[in-house]
């Protein structure tokens, strides 16, 4: 069982703290054939937000931890605590794998492990956080980095998309898939990164292409192409791309490949079948096809992306 600690000290955020609670704390039985095992780890009874907590062990826990989470940081302007910044890199010197959520980077960065690394944090505090550490290659534009050993996370929201992240790397995308629906998130949203893809279940609501995603979701064996969306929502392509960009964020075309590609990802993790069939299952036609547009988005081959998720799974068991 991989144990995960959430490492926390007087002001830490308690958004992301509950959050991180929500997700490996989680009731998965019947989902999933093993869970976390969560502990809370502090210096005692500690200030979060508005709350005090009991911790269940001191920091000095951390090192033993599999997975360390560090939530928010409520004040950037100030240094986090020199006894969390020790037990977060001894943490990471001792082999875990270190997360932060949200201004939680602030830590990781005091404690050098994002030196040299791709880092983000809440985009209010990305200026402060690179200028403050020269050696972290600050990116305020996505929501979360993942550089294996070491993850970081934008703010709020975002931290979910990282613990869901963590899941599915843990666990496969069926459980983080069931998981998100229990806690009524979206598993996947835009982010823009290499490693994120878009939501294969689009979010609820009232909006004109409510009733036109799923339907499009429903039949990405199909060789759909804009016209045949703008049909189904009876509505031109010019006034199909609006929606699209307003509702979305991105042009028809973009959308609909994305969801291909994320629908590729399920099956490379859960089936056996070929490229050339999972090419033909997600709508992309050939292997060839699938494999210069998966490259090009997931930034590896749909076969190495295959072994590197096996192994991950082989690990975690």
């Amino acid at each position: 069982m991989v144990t995960v600690a959430l490492a926390v000290t007087d002001g830490m955020l308690h958004f992301e703290l509950g959050l991180a609670c929500e997700v490996f704390g989680a009731d998965m039985t019947g989902r999933a054939e093993s869970w976390y095992r969560l502990e809370l780890c502090g210096p005692g009874a500690v200030q979060v937000g508005r709350f005090r907590v009991q911790p269940d062990h001191g920091l000095d826990r951390l090192p033993y931890a599999d997975t360390v989470v560090v939530p928010g940081w409520a004040d950037v302007d100030e240094e986090p605590p020199r006894e969390l910044v020790d037990a977060v890199r001894a943490a990471h010197d001792n082999g875990a794998r270190v997360v932060s959520l949200c201004t939680g980077a602030f830590v990781l960065a005091a404690a050098g492990l994002l030196d040299g690394l791709r880092a983000t944090t809440h985009w209010a505090h990305t200026r402060v956080l690179a200028a403050r550490y020269p050696e972290v290659q600050v990116d305020p534009d996505v929501l979360y980095v993942d550089n294996g050993s070491v993850l970081t996370s934008a703010g709020k929201a975002a931290a979910m998309d990282l613990c869901l992240h963590l899941v599915r790397l843990d666990h496969g995308s069926s459980v983080a898939n069931a998981l998100a629906r229990l806690l009524v998130v979206p598993p996947h949203r835009d982010g823009g990164q290499a490693q994120f893809v878009p939501t294969p279940v689009p979010a609820p609501g009232n909006h004109p292409l409510a009733d036109l995603l799923p339907w499009v979701i429903e039949r990405l064996d199909q060789p759909l192409t804009v016209e045949d969306l703008a049909r189904r929502a009876n509505m031109s392509s010019r006034h199909l791309g609006r929606h699209f960009r307003s509702v979305t964020g991105t042009s028809p075309l973009q959308w609909l490949l994305t969801q291909r590609i994320r629908h590729a990802q399920e099956l490379l993790e859960t089936t056996e079948d070929s490229v050339d069939a999972i090419a033909a299952a997600t709508g992309m036609g050939t292997g060839t096809t699938l494999r210069r547009h998966f490259n090009r988005t997931v930034g590896v081959p749909p076969d190495a992306y295959r072994r590197t998720f096996r192994l991950r799974a082989a690990v975690s068991r």
